[in-house]
């Protein structure tokens, strides 16, 4: 009897020992995802103007505005349709490099991304 208490004590302590491995590895996993970036279109520019970002980050760009607004990459990487008003668009960068925008509909508006 003792014997078999002695396995069932050491079993709960191995599985125990699996579940905070397995909820250390997970929490580790989260925390390496990058969080998404969000930028207002608003007043007829891009806020903020120019992000730094980590490689595997989303950024959503969120039409403020009541006039219509693209996001247009001066590469081609990336054009967004006419964003109405509270409409998104969103891009997952995935190598790094500088990526310019500006709007195709008002020209002076300027953003950049640099994926690091």
């Amino acid at each position: 009897m003792k014997g078999t208490m002695v396995r069932l004590g050491f079993l709960f302590a191995l599985l125990g020992t699996a579940a905070a491995i397995s909820t250390s590895s997970r929490s580790r996993a989260e925390e390496a995802k990058p969080q998404p970036v969000a930028v207002a279109i608003d007043n007829f520019s891009f806020t903020p103007k120019e992000i730094a970002i980590p490689k595997g980050t989303t950024v959503t760009w969120t039409n403020r505005d009541d006039v219509p607004h693209t996001v247009t990459s001066t590469d081609q990487k990336f054009r967004s349709k006419a964003l109405d008003t509270d409409e998104q668009f969103s891009v997952t960068f995935t190598e790094s490099g500088t990526y310019a925008y500006f709007c195709s509909v008002h020209p002076m508006m300027t953003g950049k991304v640099v994926v690091q």
